[in-house]
């Protein structure tokens, strides 16, 4: 019998346990007739900074693929991030059969782990699902990263769409592979919520609670969902969970709401499926901007398998994401997210409906176990055609 092939995950995002899931999926998936198995291990870094909270390397979760904690420099910014020399050794020092880069090619942090791979089989995962035209010398990295790598993985439709006729990601081999959601950690769960509703002073039932999870920043389109609220007919109250800075802002316009609104800050990811079942729908009202337009919508995955039903805008990948299991509405619009959330709020059984579309769309797109099979079904078709 054949030895197990060995492969080496490694990126900044590992530092949380809940985003090593692939790797811990991939390291208990077992072979399918005629494969070889896998062994994987995580590269994670010992510290990052984090978009709303200093992060240190999280314990495994059990079942966990093995991790190495490595040191990560510079993580106030993804064009600063460099890893030092345990990251080297840890590329370099073991025969591994394949190294999955969950770092954009286009960071010194993702050239650096391609260069150190050399000539043992990589790809990088890429979200970049908006043209641009980099200055040197990150251009110069990108090419340099990508042009050594045996293929990438986009992260979406609209990053396959985005990169697959620009050069030299048009000469390698590429597959679409979205990042995936925990059914066990993120699940519908009654108590959750009415701990939640006693924390924040709600009494149940109450009117329906329209959510918003992620980063405070204009981008994510807050300010069309407290414009759309302000106009809504329907009774309703909202829960803001995340941070960033707009928190001030969004605190004062709670405050003119009373008892209406609340806004939460400081949750960790593993906090987060708590949250997400307080909430009876999902607003994601993301905008687009000449240097952005939505990657994924990570918590529209996490409401869907809480059974939440979400309403998105059509910025980026979102609509993709969402397909017929959600409701999709133009970004920006107003008048729109006013009525789009005033239907949902007005029909239960409607809202009842999407929540159930939802859950299987992530049992049977986004659960990991089905990501992680997909990643390495490409990987072995990689290294077969090698």
């Amino acid at each position: 019998m054949s030895r197990p092939r060995r492969l080496l995950t490694i990126g900044h995002s590992y530092a949380v346990a809940l985003n090593r899931r692939l790797a811990d999926e991939m390291h208990r998936t077992p072979a399918l007739p005629g494969e070889r198995a896998w062994e994987v291990t995580v590269g994670a870094p010992l510290y990052v900074r984090g978009d709303l909270r200093p992060i240190a390397l999280e314990p495994p979760l059990a079942g966990a693929a093995p991790t190495v904690g490595v040191a990560l420099y510079g993580t106030r910014s993804a064009h600063t991030m460099t890893y030092g020399t345990a990251a080297r050794e840890l590329v370099r020092g073991t025969p591994w059969d394949f190294v999955h880069l969950w770092q954009e090619p286009y960071t010194w942090a993702g050239y650096q782990l391609g260069r150190w791979a050399g000539a043992t089989p990589h790809a990088h995962v890429t979200y970049q699902n908006l043209a641009k035209v980099y200055p040197p010398p990150v251009r110069w990295l990108e090419r340099a990263a990508v042009g050594r790598s045996r293929a990438w993985i986009a992260a979406g439709v609209t990053v396959a769409e985005t990169l697959r006729g620009r050069p030299p990601y048009d000469r390698m081999p590429h597959a679409v592979i979205p990042p995936g959601v925990d059914l066990a950690a993120f699940a519908p769960d009654p108590a959750a919520r009415a701990g939640v509703f006693a924390r924040l002073g709600w009494s149940p039932p109450g009117p329906p609670v329209i959510g918003f999870l992620g980063r405070f920043v204009p981008e994510k389109g807050l300010a069309v969902l407290t414009q759309a609220a302000d106009a809504l007919r329907t009774d309703w109250r909202m829960l803001l969970v995340g941070g960033g800075p707009l928190e001030g802002p969004l605190r004062a316009w709670a405050a003119r709401h009373g008892d209406r609104v609340r806004v939460v800050t400081g949750v960790p990811h593993a906090g987060v499926p708590t949250y997400l079942n307080a909430m009876d729908l999902l607003a994601a009202p993301s905008r687009t901007t000449p240097r952005w337009r939505e990657q994924l919508g990570r918590m529209v995955l996490e409401a869907f398998a809480v059974g939440v039903p979400v309403v998105g805008s059509d910025s980026g990948e979102l609509p993709h994401v969402l397909g017929t299991a959600g409701v999709v509405v133009p970004e920006g619009d107003v008048i729109a997210w006013t009525a789009a959330l005033g239907d949902l709020l007005d029909a239960p059984a409607r809202r009842r409906e999407l929540a159930a579309l939802g859950h299987a769309r992530a049992a049977e797109v986004f659960a990991w176990p089905v990501v992680a099979r997909q990643t390495l079904a490409f990987l072995n078709r990689l290294l077969a055609e090698a």
